[in-house]
């Protein structure tokens, strides 16, 4: 794919699959704004690609807070110039049971993983109809597609962004603008592994090898590799797909 230089804001960039997508965006040479509401580990992560020779900044946000993600993109563009990809990577799990789940649990969850993603490609979106091109890349799970017990509310979100990630492709493909998303299997990253910690999904590599046909969690590097696909020029043609990286998993 070479090389290239637009400005890209990936969310959830601190740690795990974001902070995958945001060093290898980076390493291609895509300008880069690191969000999350970790500030200070986003900030070191910024920090640490422009000692690596990347051009990369920080911004700490709450992605349910439309305010404060329309100031981070503003800085981005204030650094930078207009974005040209938008990877959203934020994200938050609960495991409960569905009479448990309470309405405050339901809207903490449905406000970071859907409504923030809406959020975020919302502000994305002007830079990008006005150049004519744009990559807008989702990341929902595997679990929106097979279900899961004890995340009614967390599939519900990401089977939501998938919807919103097939209306946007339709909407904005006449401006040359083109919306996927991805569908991560079990990778490792400290969501996975704090989830395997409080016995929410058993030891991870045992679970790994029993339901994964590989035989081992993904690497947040996979998913990054299969996103910087969808935002190259290379990817021009592919839109509104939903693109499994799951180690075979039969959903």
């Amino acid at each position: 794919m070479g090389t290239t230089d637009r400005v890209a804001v990936v969310t959830g960039a601190a740690s795990g699959m974001g902070l995958a997508i945001a060093r290898h965006l980076a390493a291609r040479g895509d300008r880069v704004g690191l969000l999350d509401l970790q500030g200070d580990a986003a900030r070191q992560a910024a920090k640490e690609l422009r000692e690596s020779g990347a051009q990369a900044v920080a911004a700490e946000v709450d992605v349910t807070d439309r305010g404060a993600v329309d100031a981070a993109i503003d800085k981005v563009r204030a650094e930078f110039g207009p974005v040209a990809i938008m990877v959203t990577s934020a994200g938050l799990d609960a495991f409960e049971r569905f009479t448990d789940i309470t309405p405050e649990s339901w809207e903490r969850i449905l406000a970071v993983n859907l409504t923030g993603t809406f959020h975020c490609l919302q502000a994305a979106a002007p830079d990008m109809r006005e150049a004519r091109w744009g990559r807008m890349v989702t990341i929902s799970s595997s679990s929106a597609e097979s279900g899961a017990p004890r995340m009614a509310h967390y599939v519900a979100s990401k089977g939501g962004v998938i919807g919103l990630t097939r209306a946007l492709a339709l909407e904005l493909a006449p401006r040359g603008i083109t919306v996927n998303a991805i569908t991560p299997g079990m990778i490792d990253t400290p969501m996975l592994r704090g989830a395997a910690a409080g016995g929410d999904i058993g030891q991870l590599e045992e679970v790994a090898a029993a339901t994964i046909p590989v035989r081992r969690p993904g690497k947040p590097e996979e998913i990054a590799a299969t996103c910087g696909f969808l935002c190259s020029d290379d990817a021009a043609f592919i839109t509104g797909q939903v693109v499994g990286v799951n180690g075979g998993m039969v959903l």
